[in-house]
């Protein structure tokens, strides 16, 4: 019995196929967070102080996101945390 062609053997590539349907599927169903920084979670915080989504308390230096009740204790939290609940809402609202 011979070898068969090494030529004509695809496992691999739709090994690599499949694991780049994966990886897009799976990035398109997460909302993209991390990428954050300081100056835009100082600007997103201040917008919703002004939109009356956040409540901050100044005593304890400390944000409160209205709609969830959940306290942070700096804006970048408070904005990741705020992406991605408005991106769970919005997948839901989507789903419906």
């Amino acid at each position: 019995m011979t070898d068969p062609n090494p030529i004509d053997d695809t496992t691999d590539d739709y090994r690599r196929f499949e694991a780049r349907l994966v990886a897009h599927d799976r990035d398109a169903t997460h909302a993209v967070t991390a990428d954050i920084g300081d100056t835009a979670a100082r600007k997103l915080a201040t917008e919703l102080i002004d939109n009356g989504v956040v409540t901050p308390v100044p005593g304890k230096r400390v944000f409160v996101h209205e709609p969830s009740g959940t306290a942070f204790d700096s804006s970048t939290q408070l904005a990741v945390f705020h992406r991605g609940w408005t991106a769970a809402r919005n997948a839901d609202k989507e789903g419906e």
